[in-house]
């Protein structure tokens, strides 16, 4: 199995050509993800790619906070911002576990299409409980490929013995579900759609 950040490191430039693959899908989760946010919010994405996602949102908040473990991806990321004369894009090459920053320093932490390529996505979902401030919201879009066909299963078992993918975790949506609920989070709204990754937004809830 290849290291994940040696497999980025080396798709960076042909990740960042490609395109999303369902374009109206995309633009709904954006726009229904920027519901949630105002001019005030600090927002942290973890494993940001190109950072495609955070600098469309940078319009509609005061900061983001975007990790990647590529320093490739990072370095694309940060050139597109330029290009597109963002400021408020603050890119960081680190894992989560090694991020710094304040307990309950952000209103929004974001995860999209990274959970299921954890080796522990629970912890990754507790650290971004932590990160939260009560009444934060925790958005993330994740492949549950537990629920799959299980050609998928074989296929990922084969590309990992032939050293062409990285560590993929196959989990159901339950398994995320229950992450989510003893991390202590609630469900604020989530979609039920065949053929779509699990997009899930969650609350912490406020303090009494």
């Amino acid at each position: 199995m290849v290291r994940a950040v040696d497999f980025w490191d080396k798709r960076a430039e042909s990740y960042a050509k490609s395109p999303v693959g369902d374009e109206a899908a995309y633009k709904e989760k954006l726009e229904t993800t920027q519901r949630y946010f105002n001019a005030e919010s600090q927002v942290m994405e973890f494993g940001c790619g190109t950072g495609t996602t955070a600098i469309h949102h940078a319009p509609f908040v005061q900061k983001i906070v975007a990790t990647d473990i590529s320093s490739n991806m990072i370095r694309i990321a940060r050139n597109k911002a330029e290009a597109a004369n963002i400021t408020n894009i603050e890119f960081q090459c680190s894992t989560l576990e090694d991020f710094e920053a304040t307990n309950a320093s952000f209103d929004v932490v974001m995860a999209h299409n990274i959970l299921h390529l954890l080796e522990d996505p629970e912890q990754a979902i507790r650290i971004s409980y932590r990160l939260l401030k009560p009444g934060g919201v925790f958005v993330t879009s994740t492949g549950c490929l537990g629920d799959s066909f299980s050609h998928w299963r074989v296929l990922l078992i084969i590309m990992k013995i032939l050293r062409k993918a990285p560590y993929v975790n196959v989990m159901k949506r339950v398994t995320l579900e229950n992450y989510f609920r003893n991390a202590g989070f609630e469900v604020d709204l989530e979609w039920n759609r065949k053929k779509q990754a699990a997009f899930i937004i969650l609350k912490k809830p406020a303090e009494k």
